[in-house]
């Protein structure tokens, strides 16, 4: 009876956990519909709210922002709506925290996230995964062991979004050949999901010929 009942949990848990995270995102995005004129919301002419269409607008609204934001008259509107958010204050350092990460992590041409690597942590003898961040800010760069550093995250399990930041040698530091979302994979399972487990390439170190000359 337990055997069955175990089995029924691990087949309908990953299903349920899933369509409830898609919900509450779907929900959390339709509240975008409460920035419109009531007139304006699906559900006045419809007469009945139709669940998804605040995602809609949220995909329109970022889609045709991007498009302004490339061109020079956007570029301009930009800098000049930034200027006015950096000076309120305390909201300032807030939106200037945030923007620095999110643009960081978000950035394509960033190094954030971009390798998987293998570190020796805690101690000589224990390895763990973590990912490339960047490199040392000059403000701490010349502080550190006259040899080259890389910045690196070292998430914790089951849950990756709180980690270590560590500034390692960037010799100690061996790159997996494994993306960044089957390591996050690997971390979240515990070790139990196997990188190889949807992929037949060997789980490997690149060997130091095929290691690309940038760490990114």
């Amino acid at each position: 009876m337990k055997r069955y009942l175990l089995t029924g949990l691990l087949i309908w848990a990953p299903l349920g956990l899933t369509v409830w995270v898609l919900v509450f995102i779907v929900g959390l995005l339709d509240q975008t519909l409460l920035l419109l004129p009531p007139a304006w919301r699906p559900s006045e002419w419809l007469g009945f709210n139709l669940p998804g269409t605040g995602v809609a607008l949220t995909f329109v609204v970022l889609l045709l922002t991007g498009i302004l934001a490339t061109n020079l008259i956007g570029q301009s509107l930009v800098r000049y709506w930034e200027g006015l958010l950096v000076r309120i204050p305390i909201f300032s350092s807030l939106y200037k925290s945030i923007k620095q990460v999110s643009d960081t992590l978000l950035s394509s041409s960033g190094q954030a996230f971009r390798q998987t690597l293998l570190i020796e942590y805690p101690r000589r003898g224990a390895w763990t995964i973590a990912f490339l961040t960047g490199q040392p800010g000059d403000g701490v760069l010349p502080h550190l062991p006259d040899c080259e550093h890389i910045s690196v995250y070292v998430p914790t399990t089951p849950n990756p979004t709180s980690g270590f930041f560590l500034m390692v040698p960037k010799s100690e530091v061996k790159e997996l050949d494994i993306s960044v979302d089957k390591a996050l994979k690997y971390i979240i399972s515990m070790g139990s999901v196997s990188p190889l487990d949807d992929d037949t390439r060997e789980f490997s170190v690149l060997p130091p010929a095929d290691r690309p000359s940038k760490a990114a």
